[in-house]
């Protein structure tokens, strides 16, 4: 575990944050030429990208000049763990050096690995505790952590970042609920971190418990692992049920950590010198100026054991790129994540893919090749907005219409671990199309 660190003022934890612009772009080129020089010797992955591109790490000469390489896709990351198994060809570094693996939540088929070196988890730990900072939390402090702390990446992540600024961690994980409430009366912490549904779920658990939440200890509430916290209605209504203000920590689990709010709450800022960041058109894949919408693309600067270039995120944002009111120069992003450029989905902070639920349905005997996702207003937290299950209509190829149901809910749930109100239709109730099919549909 590193050392506590001294920041670098009242309010700012690494003077990074205050780098102008000209200096944030030249530290990204110099530090891109020797990730990419590195990269493309040691990640099996990327060597043959680079090969096929004609790209050799000399040649750029400008940020510009990284467009030269193709985007890197979830398809990719996963068809390269097929070829190298278990830990794919993004691998870039010894076995012998690998520190920890992460795993994501299994809906796109299997549960995908990624590695972090030692230096890995000392840099992430640094930039991590730099937002915790920012947002408010100090040397000191109680903080109560509520993420998970199995194959999620978010418990430990938070909890190495929190004790190298030199707070004292609470591992809450999957205590239940009134636990957690009762830590937090008893032990009185100054921030708390968990995702925004499980922050409205501990709120109603401590009213109906009696507990006064507003009138805690806890001053900072933290939310990551699904949208919400940069939403004005979500924002609004946890701030009131916990009397404290609510801080968006975005992240993913290949590029951790991304970016998280700051004390002005003006949305995601980034980690200019971990990643360099375009946002991107997601029809043409080019550029969009700042201030419009596009998909985040993100490019490791230093990341050792699993590093990414240009990695499709998904995600659609806005960037603001001028300088902070408090000084903060990274760019950010106003509003967090506004939406997917893709048909997955978030339910309960596992990301559901539509191709993991047509794997299981066309493999069971039963069912005809057809299916459609339903997404209902009903189906969402009235807190947050976030998906609690989601609707699933399927044909079936016999006329046991309950088995079916049954024997198909019990292998969606034990595999992608999501709740589906599943309807089964009789054959040929699905449209059919010659084009790509629809399969997430809103009511």
């Amino acid at each position: 575990m590193p050392a506590v660190k001294a920041p670098h003022s009242a309010e700012v934890w690494d003077e990074i944050e205050l780098w102008s612009r000209d200096r944030i772009e030249a530290f990204q080129l110099d530090a891109l030429r020797r990730q990419l020089e590195r990269v493309g010797q040691t990640s099996g992955h990327y060597r043959e990208v680079f090969r096929t591109a004609g790209f050799a790490p000399g040649d750029l000469r400008s940020l510009a000049d990284l467009r030269a390489l193709p985007l890197t896709r979830k398809a990719d990351y996963v068809a390269g763990l097929a070829a190298d198994p278990p830990f794919g060809t993004f691998r870039a570094i010894d076995m012998a050096d690998a520190a920890r693996v992460h795993f994501s939540s299994g809906t796109t088929s299997r549960p995908a690995p990624v590695l972090w070196s030692h230096s890995d988890i000392r840099r992430w730990s640094d930039v991590y505790a730099r937002y915790l900072y920012a947002q408010g939390l100090r040397r000191g402090d109680i903080f109560h952590c509520m993420f998970g702390y199995s194959w999620f990446v978010g418990g430990l992540g938070a909890s190495l970042a929190a004790q190298h600024l030199g707070a004292m961690v609470i591992p809450g994980g999957s205590v239940d609920t009134r636990r957690q409430v009762e830590t937090i009366v008893e032990y009185r912490p100054r921030a708390v971190i968990g995702t925004p549904s499980f922050m409205a779920h501990i709120a109603e658990a401590a009213i109906e418990m009696g507990v006064d939440l507003p009138n805690s200890s806890v001053e900072m509430v933290m939310v990551g692992g699904e949208p919400g916290a940069s939403v004005p209605g979500t924002r609004e209504r946890l701030e009131r049920l916990w009397g404290a203000k609510m801080f968006d920590c975005y992240g993913a689990l290949e590029a951790q950590p991304i970016g998280w709010d700051t004390a002005l709450q003006l949305g995601p800022t980034l980690a200019e010198d971990f990643v360099y960041v375009e946002i991107l058109d997601p029809e043409t894949n080019e550029p969009v100026a700042d201030g419009e919408r596009g998909v985040l693309v993100l490019t490791h600067l230093d990341k050792q054991a699993c590093p990414l270039v240009r990695w499709w995120t998904g995600d659609v944002v806005v960037r603001d790129s001028s300088v902070a009111p408090d000084g903060r120069t990274h760019a950010r992003l106003p509003g967090g994540v506004l939406g997917r450029a893709d048909d997955m989905l978030i339910v309960r902070g596992v990301n559901l893919f539509p191709t993991a639920v047509e794997d299981i349905v066309r493999a069971h005997p039963d069912t005809t090749n057809e299916y459609v996702l339903v997404v209902r207003d009903e189906m969402k937290d009235p807190n947050t907005g976030m998906l609690r299950g989601v609707g699933l209509r399927v044909e079936a190829a016999s006329g046991d219409i309950e088995g079916v149901r049954q024997s198909l809910g019990t292998l969606l749930r034990d595999k992608l671990s999501v709740r589906f109100e599943i309807e089964v239709l009789a054959p040929g109730s699905l449209p059919r199309t010659v084009h790509k099919a629809k399969r997430v549909v809103k009511e």
